[in-house]
C-alpha cells in the first residue's frame, strides 16, 4: 500500500514549526525534508525518522522499523505523530544533528 497524499501532507503539517519543510516522492513513497535535509521517510502511511543520538534521547524508548526491504532500522513514529509540538521537536533535533547535503555536481553535456 503506497502512502496517501493526504497522509504526507498531514505529516509535513505536523512538523511545520520545525523549520522549512518539504517532501518529495521517491520510489513510490516519500522523503520528508527539513531545511533541505532528509529527516524522515514516509512509507505505507508510516513515519520513519532518521536515527540520531539527539532524536533517540528525545524519544526515549525507540521503536525501530524498516521503511523498505533491506533498509537499516529507522525510528518508527506512530501515536506520537498526533502530538504536533513533540513531533516537530523530534524533527528539529534530527535536522540539527545531520550534516548539510553535499552539493550536486553539475551534469556534463552529452556529446554528439
Amino acid at each position: 500500500m503506497a502512502t496517501e497524499r493526504e497522509f504526507i501532507e498531514y505529516v509535513a503539517d505536523q512538523a511545520a514549526s520545525a523549520g522549512s519543510m518539504s517532501y518529495r516522492k521517491m520510489f513510490g513513497e516519500y522523503a520528508l525534508y527539513c531545511e533541505g535535509k532528509v529527516v524522515a521517510l514516509v512509507c505505507d502511511n508510516q513515519v520513519f525518522v532518521k536515527p540520531t543520538l539527539a532524536g533517540a534521547a528525545w524519544v526515549g524508548t525507540v521503536t525501530e522499523g524498516f521503511p523498505y526491504p533491506g533498509a537499516k532500522p529507522w525510528m518508527l513514529i506512530a501515536d506520537e505523530l498526533d502530538e504536533r509540538d513533540w513531533f516537530a521537536r523530534l524533527i528539529r533535533l534530527t535536522a540539527d544533528a545531520l550534516p548539510l547535503p553535499k552539493p550536486k555536481k553539475p551534469k556534463k553535456p552529452k556529446a554528439g
